[in-house]
């Protein structure tokens, strides 16, 4: 009997971590996902979108384990907001799914076409970027829009979300992938990147070649460290350290509705506002009515010298503002607080410490709209109405993947367009050069 030595594994796994088993899965998927119809795409997050309320009661006791975990380490009540699922929240994921699936398919939008001279008909025509990674924190929400979003786009994903939303994430993808399987498309199409620890993130970002773009979702550190350590490209999404601007000639009744929305509907996301800065002549006017109703919106103030000489008298809690107030995102129930002589003083603060997210002005005079909006270079300039409009959601484009502050490829929320990249069609008749 002839002996034979073991042949050599031909599993091209065999040698890898399991985050580039992952990423290798991943992009073996977007390949088969990529020229799906848009018919396909859409019955798959329909069958997500019913399988997270089938089984809500799974994702909720998951996310119970992180909360609890949460609690005893101490986490701030704004971070544990963001954390929590509730049922209620689980529908409502569930009804962005299906928004999802009800918007245009992007993939394959012709962007600009035509006939050259020489009669070659040229398209450029919308394509998926191919794998995308996405580096979250306690948000576990962004596990199922960042899936819902990336397959309508044709796109597979990497998710890599916080330790602290581990159970969570773990239940939100075993949910996610039974669904997408069932519906008849790899699983592979969406997965939790392995491991708890920093490696698998360092690793992820160094995934250059199998993932074609990363997207950090989170506090100011989290995005620093992937835009300077990734060798994979980014698409930077930013802090919201955004401002409500009261010109002279406001609506004062308002102005107030629109600040204590602006900074206490949700004190916990990027597009709360962070400073109030109000023109110096209404001030006397308009400072102790936003005082008082900040007071019952129960916000701590942090005034600049001006606004704490409007305190006396007020039931608000103000504090003297420091340097550091003027460029914190508190995701708190606090707000920096300044009196400014002039629109373009106020535009002169944005400029210098706002962090390009969304800057809102509250005025009746069309000239000083169009003014703030010419010099307020945001990814989001409202006029008369809430900072807390800056939202895929709000904005129409269904769940969105992140708030780009940066000015390349994609600016402000990002929704289905953003995750699509383009490529030229050129078609001849034997033509040669």
């Amino acid at each position: 009997m002839t002996s034979h030595s073991a042949s050599p594994s031909l599993n091209p796994y065999d040698d890898m971590s399991p985050v580039a088993q992952a990423a290798y899965r991943a992009r073996a998927a977007s390949a088969e996902i990529a020229p799906l119809p848009r018919a396909t795409k859409d019955d798959a997050l329909l069958a997500m979108a019913d399988a997270l309320e089938v089984r809500t009661s799974e994702i909720v006791e998951a996310n119970a384990e992180d909360v609890a975990r949460a609690r005893e380490a101490g986490t701030s009540e704004s971070v544990i907001d963001r954390l929590t699922l509730t049922p209620e929240r689980v529908r409502a994921i569930a009804a962005d799914v299906r928004h999802v699936a009800a918007l245009p398919d992007p993939v394959g939008e012709v962007v600009r076409g035509s006939t050259l001279p020489n009669g070659i008909d040229l398209r450029q025509v919308r394509v998926p970027l191919g794998v995308v990674g996405i580096i979250y924190e306690a948000r576990p929400n962004v596990t199922v829009d960042a899936a819902a979003l990336c397959l309508k786009s044709g796109n597979a994903v990497l998710l890599r979300g916080s330790s602290s939303a581990y159970s969570s994430n773990t239940a939100l993808v075993r949910v996610l992938r039974d669904a997408v399987g069932g519906a008849g498309l790899p699983a592979d199409a969406v997965q939790l990147v392995p491991g708890e620890s920093r490696d698998s993130v360092r690793e992820l970002m160094r995934a250059r070649g199998l993932v074609d773009v990363l997207i950090p979702r989170g506090g100011a550190s989290l995005i620093r460290t992937v835009v300077e350590e990734s060798t994979v490209p980014v698409i930077e999404t930013g802090t919201g350290n955004c401002h409500v601007y009261v010109d002279a000639r406001a609506d004062l009744d308002m102005a107030v509705d629109i600040l204590v929305n602006s900074k206490a509907q949700r004190v916990s996301v990027c597009n709360a506002a962070e400073t109030l800065l109000v023109h110096q002549d209404i001030a006397t006017e308009f400072l102790p009515r936003a005082l008082d109703a900040l007071a019952e919106a129960g916000v701590t103030v942090h005034g600049d010298e001006r606004v704490l000489s409007y305190a006396e008298g007020s039931k608000a809690t103000v504090v003297p503002a420091t340097p550091e107030d003027w460029e914190t995102e508190y995701l708190s129930y606090d707000i920096a607080a300044a009196v400014v002589d002039s629109l373009d003083a106020a535009v002169a603060h944005i400029r210098l410490w706002s962090s390009g997210h969304t800057e809102a002005i509250v005025t009746t005079s069309q000239a000083a709209a169009r003014r703030f909006t010419q010099l307020v270079d945001s990814t989001t300039v409202a006029v008369n109405a809430s900072t807390r409009f800056t939202d895929g959601g709000q904005f129409g484009f269904g769940a969105e993947i992140g708030i780009s502050t940066q000015k390349l490829h994609a600016r402000g929320p990002m929704g289905l367009p953003e995750l699509t990249s383009t490529k030229y069609i050129v078609t001849g008749d034997g033509h040669i050069r």
